[in-house]
């Protein structure tokens, strides 16, 4: 199957999309690992303590600021695309 207009075969456009949108995603994924490491570099002692207070906190709050947290990120997506 050939594009209109270009001598190639049509799944070669493909390959080459999913090899951009492959080296994107590795690239996002390697920015969430530096960005999750990144308070633990800062401030090892302050995350320990909130790492404490996160054991005690109650199920349902700790389902809400996911909930919140994938909100916030799932707007900003959509705003940006």
């Amino acid at each position: 199957m050939f594009v209109s207009g270009l001598q190639r075969p049509l799944y070669s456009i493909n390959l080459f999309c999913y090899a951009v949108d492959m080296k994107f995603f590795l690239t996002l994924v390697g920015l969430i690992f530096v960005l999750e490491g990144l308070p633990y570099v800062a401030s090892p002692e302050a995350m320990r303590k909130w790492l404490r207070q996160l054991v005690n906190m109650e199920p349902s709050q700790l389902r809400l600021m996911g909930l919140v947290a994938m909100t916030v990120g799932f707007t900003l997506l959509w705003l940006v695309r």
